[in-house]
């Protein structure tokens, strides 16, 4: 699987405390064996972002990412829940 970060998610990942940039890793890592793994809580958004799926990173932040052909993910937002705003 292919995973394309957008230039916003670059950005705000790099903003992120170095401990919760070890746990995306980690989720990342199992995101890439299977991205509807129970332990990231992967879910479908509703409303505005009704086009985009999240999975959890710990219990505060999480990623926004979008399914593009079989093979492709974009990660396009990482943050706290005000992402989602």
């Amino acid at each position: 699987m292919e995973i394309i970060y957008s230039s916003k998610f670059a950005r705000e990942y790099k903003k992120l405390p170095k401990k919760v940039k070890a746990t995306a890793e980690e989720h990342e890592t199992i995101f890439r064996q299977n991205p509807r793994d129970p332990r990231l809580n992967t879910h479908k958004l509703h409303g505005r972002l009704k086009e985009f799926w999240s999975f959890s990173i710990g219990n505060k932040y999480r990623i926004i990412f979008e399914f593009g052909n079989d093979t492709t993910i974009c990660l396009h937002l990482v943050g706290n829940h005000d992402i989602y705003q």
